[in-house]
């Protein structure tokens, strides 16, 4: 496997951040990626978009690919890659009140650009920030009485720079292996299907990441070391995902304090594993 070579950073001032909040998201992550973020990889592809901390943090030098189940959550990034003015002036014309966040939930828009300024209002009002749809596709989670202020132009403007050298597009995570060549930098993040420190299965996520597409995902990982590119993989830190992913590579157990969860639920530590061929 070759070696990554360190450059000089870009400034700081031009990074972008997260326009949206995603249950499961890397921002406490991101303070590891140091190292990473000061080497020289070839292009970057990442599958499990949501909110994107880390392609926003790592702000990669050429072209990115990026990818997720969510067609909405696409055609949101895709939108703001190509004309992020638009989403701003809708987004504009909105309020963040009760009545308000039901109206807007409940429209239909044609525009792109106006589906992705409901989709990122949405996101930003409702409660703890939840995508969930019904069974017809529907989006249905409730106002979050949240104060902040929903619109940060600044923050999607920045987005929108960081977007322009990407393709974006809906799949599923193996089909990013496509465009992967040597040198190249993969990020994934799948949905957990195992809870954390051993503490068993969560049902509830089988329908959403099975331990068979754990699977998938290891010999997916095979064929990425095979193109002799790098790879940083986070996961649960548990036994059966020790299993599966135990390729020789570097893994790295990490405590961070869990977040997800209501107002009331309990808070406490919660450790990760990172498995990379990289400098980490």
């Amino acid at each position: 496997m070759q070696k990554m070579k360190e450059t000089i950073d870009a400034s700081e001032s031009k990074v972008a951040k997260p326009f949206l909040r995603w249950a499961g998201g890397k921002s406490w992550l991101i303070k590891y990626l140091d190292n990473i973020k000061k080497s020289n990889y070839n292009n970057y592809h990442e599958a499990f978009l949501g909110g994107g901390s880390t392609f926003f943090y790592l702000n990669p030098k050429n072209h990115s690919f990026l990818s997720d189940l969510n067609s909405d959550l696409i055609e949101t990034y895709q939108a703001i890659k190509d004309d992020v003015n638009a989403i701003i002036k809708k987004l504009k014309s909105f309020n963040n009140t009760e009545e308000d966040y039901y109206k807007i939930r409940n429209m239909n828009f044609e525009s792109i650009h106006d589906r992705a300024a409901q989709f990122i209002y949405l996101n930003q009002t409702s409660y703890n920030g939840i995508y969930r749809v019904n069974l017809k596709g529907v989006y249905n989670v409730p106002y979050g009485f949240r104060t902040k202020e929903f619109l940060d132009e600044n923050v999607l403007i920045k987005a929108s720079r960081s977007l322009q050298d990407t393709t974006l597009f809906k799949g599923d995570f193996y089909d990013i292996l496509e465009n992967v060549n040597t040198g190249d930098l993969v990020f994934l993040d799948p949905p957990y299907t195992v809870s954390h420190n051993d503490n068993g299965f969560i049902k509830y996520n089988e329908k959403i990441f099975s331990l068979e597409d754990q699977i998938r995902l290891s010999a997916m990982i095979d064929e990425i070391r095979e193109k002799d590119a790098f790879y940083i993989l986070t996961n649960a830190a548990h036994t059966t995902i020790e299993e599966i992913f135990e390729k020789g590579d570097r893994k790295i157990r990490l405590e961070r304090a869990s977040l997800i969860g209501g107002m009331n639920a309990e808070r406490g530590q919660t450790n990760e594993f990172v498995f990379t061929n990289t400098n980490l």
